[in-house]
């Protein structure tokens, strides 16, 4: 149970005033949130999830465009979520017996509807309701500061877990078990790892969403994680070698490390999305590896979910200082990734694993770390 103190009390209560307000903008008597990750931006890092393989919690949040709020759930539920989940946050509870929820999965939006008087947007496509994800995903990323300081936390813990599993880990060994050893160091630091990544040798070379299997690796791996905690989310990418990498694939890297240092001394409030993946573009080029951008997405926001959206020539979204970012660049064999802030002050990177080997690049003026090979024999 997360601790309602006036802190977070005083978070909650700026986020619902500015769906109130999207909703009054949207001509909407209310906003329905069901997606698990609006309900743990909406309350500060509270959780309704049980089933892990639906996007909706055990509970919708409903915030009315005159500033009420409620709660609706089922009976076996709502118990639970008022003593556990929403104490003290003033949420009133509408509750319904289970079976009405079998028989009819569409009266929840009934229900709200009524309570709201009036039409509802949503943030999942919900028959009746107005579509309004895109805009709650701009709410979600403009960051409080109290969000600021949980995502530094998850950043430095999410690096140094991985860097220090990573640093023990022997050749020889399958990627399945690799990153089995991975999500559980995170869970045992109160993570979830939400994703999961590894790709040993020649399976680097050739995928860039590799899906962990059964081969050992042997000469180089590659470990990609997307890390949350209280609904918040950060994503890092680590690179081991058996013995220092030959000179193509240190190109490769140096090469994408100037893509996400280009990306990033570009990421200023109200860059857009589309500029972003233009300013992609250029620097692999420039770097002698035009093109490479085609064969995978660079990245972009982070908070919430693992990209609240990534950098693509027809996107509309920009970047609004302060907010969470997380960029990916890779060339065939290698990848740059790591999460980073942009606040009012200049570029953060959140992400860093102490003592990871790592050169040094300029974004916004300020120096930033970028994380190079772990070579195991340095010999």
């Amino acid at each position: 149970m997360i601790p309602t103190s006036p802190l977070r009390r005083a978070e909650v209560d700026r986020k619902l005033s500015r769906l109130a307000s999207l909703a009054h903008d949207s001509g909407c008597a209310a906003i329905l949130l069901t997606t698990h990750w609006n309900v743990a931006w909406a309350t500060a890092g509270a959780s309704t999830r049980i089933d892990v393989s639906r996007e909706a919690g055990a509970g919708a949040l409903l915030v009315t465009a005159d500033g009420r709020r409620y709660v609706l759930a089922n009976a076996i539920e709502m118990p639970r979520l008022q003593d556990e989940v929403l104490p003290g946050l003033d949420f009133v509870p509408l509750e319904c017996p289970w079976i009405d929820e079998r028989a009819d999965p569409g009266s929840i939006v009934t229900r709200a509807a009524r309570i709201a008087g009036g039409p509802i947007g949503a943030d999942a496509g919900l028959v009746a309701t107005t579509p309004c994800e895109a805009a709650i995903s701009r709410l979600r990323s403009q960051l409080e500061p109290e969000e600021l300081s949980r995502l530094r936390q998850l950043g430095a813990d999410a690096g140094r877990v991985a860097g220090d599993l990573l640093r023990r880990i022997p050749t020889g060994i399958a990627e399945t078990e690799v990153t089995r050893e991975v999500g559980a160091a995170m869970m045992r630091s109160g993570m979830t790892p939400l994703v999961l990544l590894a790709a040993a040798d020649d399976r680097l070379l050739r995928y860039r969403h590799p899906i962990p299997t059964d081969t050992p690796w042997h000469n180089r791996l590659m470990v990609a994680v997307c890390a949350e905690r209280g609904g918040l989310v950060v994503a890092l990418s680590r690179l081991l070698s058996a013995r220092p990498p030959a000179e193509t694939i240190t190109a490769r890297l140096g090469a994408a490390q100037h893509v996400f240092t280009a990306l990033l001394d570009a990421s200023v409030d109200g860059a857009s999305a589309a500029s972003l993946y233009h300013v992609a573009a250029t620097a692999y080029a420039s770097g002698g590896y035009a093109a490479e951008e085609t064969r995978h997405h660079q990245g972009g926001a982070i908070g919430y979910r693992s990209r609240e959206w990534i950098a693509h020539p027809a996107s509309p979204e920009r970047v609004t200082v302060p907010m969470a970012l997380a960029w990916n660049p890779s060339v065939t064999g290698t990848k740059v990734e790591d999460t980073c802030l942009i606040t009012p002050s200049g570029v953060e990177v959140i992400t860093s694993s102490p003592g990871w080997p790592a050169s040094t690049g300029t974004a916004q003026g300020r120096t930033i770390l970028l994380h190079e090979h772990l070579v195991l024999d340095p010999d």
